[in-house]
């Protein structure tokens, strides 16, 4: 029969057991440092591995840029040095005027309206009025600046870069373009046979 001390003495020595297991399991574990310790290069440092001793490798040819790619300015900004660009940079098609009605329905119509009056229905509800698109001076803006307007915002217009691709923002152009032709063209400026078609209309 052990007395009181003595088991007490082995429960110690018992404990003291278990916390040096516990102590080496977490030293053990913490002394894997594979991912810090890897064989690895630091960005232009020389390496033996490459016949050239360059470890930052040259980019493998036909490599694209993701979501970066924005060399041609025109395109991306609506403008050439400080200049607003008069043509627009992507082919005009029945499809992209279709997208830029979409576009527009959904994103311009709520404040300049469906037919670019400046009369939408959140400016019939109390919102300052943005100019009509029919005005002199918009006919006659470059299609660059409504791309730009679009992309950076103007006076109270919020910027929609971040909510409308750059391409459906041409597209969007393109349709302002066709609204501001479909409520200003003269009829002296028709063909005869576009004459001949309105008339057969009415």
């Amino acid at each position: 029969m052990l007395d009181r001390s003595a088991k007490v003495n082995i429960n110690l020595y018992l404990y003291s057991i278990l916390f040096l297991a516990l102590s080496l399991g977490v030293f053990t574990t913490g002394c894997r440092q594979g991912m810090y310790q890897q064989t690895k290069h630091q960005p232009l440092e020389q390496s033996d591995f490459y016949a050239d001793k360059m470890s930052s490798r040259p980019v493998i040819p036909g490599t694209v840029a993701r979501g970066h790619l924005e060399i041609d300015s025109a395109l991306f900004t609506g403008m050439v040095g400080t200049n607003y660009i008069t043509e627009l940079p992507i082919a005009v098609t029945p499809e992209l005027l279709d997208r830029g009605q979409q576009r527009f329905n959904i994103y311009c119509a709520v404040c300049h309206g469906r037919t670019g009056e400046g009369n939408g229905m959140i400016v019939q509800r109390g919102f300052p009025a943005p100019p009509s698109f029919h005005i002199e001076r918009l006919r006659s803006a470059p299609i660059g600046h409504f791309f730009d307007v679009i992309t950076r915002g103007y006076g109270v217009m919020y910027p929609y870069a971040s909510r409308v691709q750059p391409r459906d923002r041409w597209a969007i152009a393109c349709y302002i373009r066709a609204l501001q032709q479909s409520q200003n063209t003269k009829v002296a400026d028709l063909s005869a046979g576009q004459r001949r078609n309105l008339e057969g209309a009415h």
